[in-house]
């Protein structure tokens, strides 16, 4: 089972830029940041009622961590444990409001998502952090924030990790030397990520996985897990060990197995990866840094 899982904020808005050749436009944004703050703030009041009702546990702490990962370990509780994320911060209204956001629970946080956020450049488009992008850098390193570099720009993702010095992450992530495209991450982009002490999820959205997927015309039987498992090898050869890959998934509901890695059915198939790195070579402390321990150590670290 998942004992520990990041809890991600989906509420997002962008504002209009000259897009890529191919780049469309997803239907998951809002129009403005005071709806997508709005939004946010109820799908936050939905997982408190969850807590409240005793199916979830929200982990602010790293003590709540450690109390919470005893409990999985010794069978005490079964509840899940939740860290909350944000993808994409147009929630935050403005910089100021990120005080708020870190007494609400929000401990991880990725500027923008698809297209121009109101802080950054994403998935699709290209251009620099703003000013108040900058800002709100600021202030995630003042409150101990842990910044997700997932959908950055190319430009965007040097700039936040020049200006900003706190923890870092690439929740749901794959490798541009296996499957090319602006989504995924140069090798240059992983090695400054290592030398951050960043953990990298590897993404198991099938289009991330195979050259020249194309969405609702390739078959999931031309892909398998045995292909998250080149993009995870990737990031353990660029770091030299298995300290900074991870299963990052974002199996979160935005589309189900008609574009998910043939073998795939069911989340109980995970354990499959298992196996397949140790065909290659990995040891069995090395599989559970994958799966869970450098998630473990890199929160348990971070958090306050």
């Amino acid at each position: 089972g998942v004992a520990v899982s990041v809890a991600t904020l989906l509420a997002r808005s962008g504002a209009a830029q000259t897009p890529q050749p191919g780049y469309k436009r997803t239907d998951l944004e809002y129009a403005s940041p005071a709806i997508a703050h709005a939004v946010a703030q109820g799908q936050l009041a939905y997982y408190r009622q969850l807590e409240e009702d005793g199916h979830l546990r929200m982990l602010r702490t790293s003590a709540d961590l450690r109390a919470h990962w005893q409990d999985w370990e010794t069978g005490t509780s079964r509840v899940p444990g939740i860290i909350l994320s944000m993808e994409g911060c147009d929630p935050i209204v403005h910089p100021e409001q990120a005080d708020a956001w870190w007494e609400n629970g929000l401990r991880a946080a990725g500027l923008t998502h698809y297209g121009m956020g109101q802080y950054a450049a994403g998935t699709g488009v290209e251009g620099p952090i703003n000013a108040r992008g900058v800002e709100l850098l600021r202030a995630f390193e003042r409150l101990g924030m842990i910044l997700d570099v997932t959908h950055l720009s190319d430009d965007s993702f040097d700039q936040a990790l020049d200006a900003f010095g706190g923890p870092v992450l690439a929740s749901h992530h794959n490798c541009r030397a296996l499957v090319p495209h602006q989504r995924q991450l140069t090798d240059e982009q992983i090695r400054r990520l290592i030398d951050r002490g960043a953990v990298i999820g590897a993404a198991l959205d099938a289009w991330m996985l195979h050259p020249g997927w194309v969405r609702g015309e390739t078959s999931p039987a031309v892909v398998g897990l045995d292909a998250v498992a080149d993009h995870i090898e990737r990031v353990c050869t660029l770091a030299g060990n298995t300290r900074h890959a991870a299963i990052g998934s974002d199996l979160d509901g935005g589309f189900g197995t008609e574009q998910t890695p043939g073998d795939l059915d069911t989340i109980s198939d995970m354990q499959k990866l298992a196996g397949i790195l140790e065909a290659r070579g990995f040891l069995a402390g090395d599989i559970d840094a994958v799966f869970h321990g450098n998630w473990l150590r890199l929160f348990g670290e971070a958090l306050p």
